[in-house]
């Protein structure tokens, strides 16, 4: 093993050794280089003469570049732009990030935690997350209805095993008895498990209230008292976009930092929704805990594995997209700018409750809860959901995704107010069709 590595795991151990049992084969494995990066850092702040360590091609001291792709990013120097930004991603977001972490969520108030590495979107932060802290075999619990790249990330390239429980109670709420269930039988069979939670989830739109909230953590906790390493990861995309009132306004990640001592509590999340810039694939990572001492070296052990791991799979985070968040973040209009995108989008959201739970289409289909993110769901009573996904799109002109054998998803993020009522209408014109060809 890598001398830097063991250092790191020395650190871990002596500050948190559950923290070090969590992490996977690959991720006791990983550290930071100090070869050629540290190097050129030193370069940097010392090479006042000739600096000829860092791989980039420099003209008259500046940084080299194309007329025809500084045309297009005129107003952004190109040592901001075009140039490699740190494995761990630019300090100043990282840290404008971490403040915003705490401000949106009251409940990290006098807690610590770790400052966020940037990651090529969150789904680069997922699969550097199984990279870190996965082994084959470890189980992941994930509700049946879920995103389908999870299996991706978890299934096939990590080999570990999904363990499904129903989402939705009979009375419409989060199961929570299914998820305690699986929690306790994992548990009970396995000396650390993956628990993760995707709020505003991805595909019902559903997020937990403040109870439901409460009484995850709550039965976490005890599966931790008992003796289980919990690894509490969460998936907020879609954070933010809360619509109605009873929903949890903050992630549940600030609830399980602190809540015991055998629960890691990671954070993934990123600009894509939360700032609309899906393309410029900026996300982080951020850990949390229930720790004594000076956390610190902890959290610097944690930071530097993970972007160990982002060197050795894509180097860095795009400088140009990091660059462009920062500014938008800092600017005076963004929080004005992001509320008005949220009242359009919230507007959506109610709409189409509103329509999809009309009476009139009660005995085509039954719509499961949703109050945030992009989507929303129904379930099917009487046609197959591919059935009618290739005929609507055939017929109609209407693209909609099918979920098994019964479930579509519907992105009303995408869709005007005002073309609410004729997709519906549309939708239920379809079965009509597929059940009269039966």
């Amino acid at each position: 093993m890598n001398p830097l590595a063991e250092q790191l795991n020395q650190t871990l151990k002596a500050s948190a050794p559950h923290v070090y049992d969590m992490l996977s084969d690959v991720g006791r494995k990983l550290f930071f280089p100090k070869g050629i990066l540290s190097q050129s850092a030193e370069a940097r702040e010392k090479a006042h003469t000739i600096n000829a360590t860092i791989g980039i091609a420099k003209e008259n001291g500046r940084t080299m570049v194309l007329d025809t792709v500084m045309d297009s990013i005129a107003h952004i120097r190109p040592s901001q732009s075009l140039t490699y930004a740190p494995s761990f991603g630019l300090l100043e977001l990282r840290q404008q990030w971490q403040k915003e972490i705490f401000e949106k969520n009251p409940s990290l108030a006098g807690k610590t935690v770790s400052l966020p590495v940037v990651t090529c979107g969150i789904t680069h932060g997922i699969a550097t997350f199984a990279d870190v802290w996965t082994n084959p075999g470890d189980v992941i619990i994930l509700p049946q209805m879920m995103w389908g790249n999870y299996s991706m990330i978890f299934s096939v390239r990590k080999d570990a095993r999904i363990r499904h429980y129903q989402l939705f109670s009979a009375e419409g709420g989060f199961n929570l008895p299914a998820f305690e269930q699986a929690v306790r039988q994992e548990a009970a069979e396995n000396r650390k498990i993956t628990v993760l939670l995707n709020f505003p989830q991805n595909p019902s739109g559903y997020t937990i209230t403040e109870a439901e909230a409460d009484a995850i953590v709550a039965i976490l906790t005890d599966i931790a008292a008992g003796g289980t390493y919990v690894l509490a990861v969460t998936d907020d995309a879609y954070f933010g976009l809360f619509y109605e009132t009873q929903t949890l306004k903050e992630s549940i990640f600030a609830r399980l930092c602190g809540a015991h001592p055998g629960i890691l509590a990671v954070k993934l999340d990123g600009a894509t929704k939360e700032n609309y810039v899906w393309g410029l694939r900026v996300g982080f990572i951020t850990y949390g805990g229930t720790f004594t001492g000076d956390t610190g070296p902890l959290f610097d052990a944690l930071e530097r594995k993970t972007a160990g791991c982002i060197r050795g799979t894509l180097s860095n985070a795009s400088h140009l997209s990091q660059t462009i968040l920062l500014k938008s973040m800092q600017d005076e209009r963004n929080i004005a700018e992001k509320k008005a995108k949220f009242d359009i989008l919230k507007d959506r959201a109610e709409r189409v409750k509103a329509v999809s739970t009309d009476p009139k289409y009660a005995a085509a289909w039954e719509v499961y809860p949703f109050n945030s993110g992009y989507f929303m769901c129904i379930r099917l009573k009487t046609v197959d959901a591919e059935a009618l996904r290739v005929h609507l799109l055939d017929r109609y002109g209407v693209g909609l995704i099918s979920l098994g054998a019964s479930n579509l998803r519907i992105a009303f993020s995408c869709m005007e107010a005002g073309d609410v009522e004729k997709l519906f209408d549309t939708i239920y014109n379809g079965i009509q069709e597929l059940e009269n060809s039966q």
